[in-house]
């Protein structure tokens, strides 16, 4: 079994997986928009170039996503968490999320961690990097 991060996004999901693919280090493995699909015919013309399904590949970890085709829902609830075992890395991957982002705990040492840090970042994500904890 895998467990498979999927987000929802507001139109930007195609400059987010892109930002997300350079800053983790990934590969985009699939990506179609709606007026892609079949029955593309009937998709409003606003909606054709949005991302319907985006696959990218970290390592052994896979982060999906689309933009939603009817109203939008900011995410909440949740954080899509980074671990790593390199201080180095951890740091290049926070500064790299923190562009245009809310930072809600900038990248530290903890008593359970050697770096962590929180952030939404500028496509409404919240992301937690933790290195060593």
């Amino acid at each position: 079994m895998e467990l498979v991060t999927y987000l929802a996004f507001n139109g930007q999901c195609a400059e987010a997986f892109k930002a997300y693919e350079k800053i983790l280090k990934g590969q985009i493995v699939f990506s179609t928009t709606y007026g892609e699909t079949p029955g593309h015919e009937n998709v409003a013309d606003d909606v054709k170039k949005r991302i319907m399904h985006i696959t990218l590949k970290v390592g052994n970890a896979t982060l999906q996503g689309a933009d939603t085709p009817g109203p939008y829902s900011k995410p909440a609830g949740f954080s899509v968490t980074i671990q790593l075992d390199n201080e180095a890395e951890a740091d290049r991957i926070f500064a790299e999320l923190s562009e245009g982002a809310q930072i809600q705990m900038p990248i530290q040492q903890t008593f359970w961690a050697k770096r962590f840090g929180m952030l939404i970042d500028r496509f409404n994500i919240p992301w937690m990097v933790n290195c060593g904890g």
